[in-house]
């Protein structure tokens, strides 16, 4: 009796699967939903002739639509996710993105493994499932981190806008004009509606509570206490802007000083694997002798459980909230 190579056929399929709905989102959404483009969504779709309210409309839809959606069969497990990444797929296109790449999944351990038919399809539903909810929280991951870095210089540039004597609804339209997506065009939402009559404070905290951001948090409430208590509000975000920027570099320093830590643990928990692996295919009756044993599948079940508790504890001593 041999080991299987299969895990490494497994690992490529997740692979493939994960590769395939990145392929399907640029092929359907293009440019228009690129984090790096030299001009924001929203100026991009005001170019094109769309008016305004249009605009308002079309972005705040995608903004909300996921987590109206949380009801939805396994979708509650990616509709954070997919409202704070503010995928451009719909709930029901990610579904059907989900049973796609399922179906994909399916084919492709058909073709290539000898799995039972049960074996198969539960493995094609959890790469279906599993590779759109990597995808989605790598999104999600990427356009927080980009928000928190883009906020201090936003707050200064409302600053910089506020010393010169523009009302803070001008202020935030200068800066939504200013800066790259995706803080930019959540602020241009903000002016559009502050400019259509709803509260500015009410409308960063809804804001603030859709991206769940402390600092976005910090921002709503002095710009509530300033519209109720009056006060010079250029100072208090002047104070905000470095409060932001101390607690973002000390947060750059605690990953600078947990990385280590981090790769060790990744390392230690990944290298039983991939030892095994190598082991497998280098010498294929290595385990012949102890495969046999009574004892064999409880000790690999505690190294798996020892595996997984050491994966637990390396991300529990490295998690330092800043």
């Amino acid at each position: 009796m041999q080991l299987s190579i299969e895990p490494l056929i497994y690992i490529g399929i997740f692979v493939g699967v994960i590769m395939l709905v990145e392929g399907v989102y640029l092929a359907i959404f293009g440019k228009s939903i690129s984090l790096n483009a030299r001009v924001n969504r929203r100026l991009a779709m005001l170019e094109k002739g769309t008016s305004r309210e249009d605009v308002l409309a079309k972005l705040r839809k995608e903004m909300n639509q996921h987590k109206g959606s949380v009801r939805l069969p396994l979708y509650a497990l990616i509709a954070d996710k997919a409202q704070k990444a503010n995928i451009a797929f719909t709930p029901g296109q990610l579904m059907l993105v989900m049973l796609g790449l399922g179906v994909a999944a399916f084919l492709m351990l058909t073709i290539m493994t000898t799995a039972s038919f049960p074996i198969r399809l539960l493995v094609a539903v959890a790469m279906g499932v599993g590779g759109v909810y990597y995808w989605v929280n790598s999104k999600a991951k990427k356009r927080m981190a980009m928000i928190d870095e883009q906020l201090p210089d936003a707050v200064e540039l409302m600053v910089r806008s506020l010393r010169v004597g523009h009302p803070f609804v001008s202020a935030i339209n200068t800066v939504a004009k200013e800066i790259a997506d995706p803080l930019a065009s959540e602020l241009g939402v903000i002016a559009d509606e502050a400019a259509y009559g709803r509260d500015v404070s009410e409308a960063i905290r809804a804001m603030a509570e859709r991206l769940d951001s402390q600092d976005l948090r910090f921002l709503a409430v002095a710009v509530g206490i300033q519209q109720k208590s009056g006060g010079n509000l250029a100072e208090i975000l002047a104070g905000l802007a470095s409060v932001i920027r101390a607690r973002f570099k000390l947060f750059r320093k605690v990953k600078a000083i947990t990385a280590e830590a981090k790769w060790s643990g990744t390392f230690l928990s990944v290298f039983p694997l991939l030892a095994l692996v190598g082991i497998n295919v280098m010498q294929p009756d290595y385990y012949d002798e102890v495969m046999g044993t009574p004892v064999f599948i409880p000790a690999c079940a505690v190294v798996a459980v020892m595996l997984f508790m050491n994966m637990m504890f390396m991300k529990m001593l490295v998690n330092i909230k800043v």
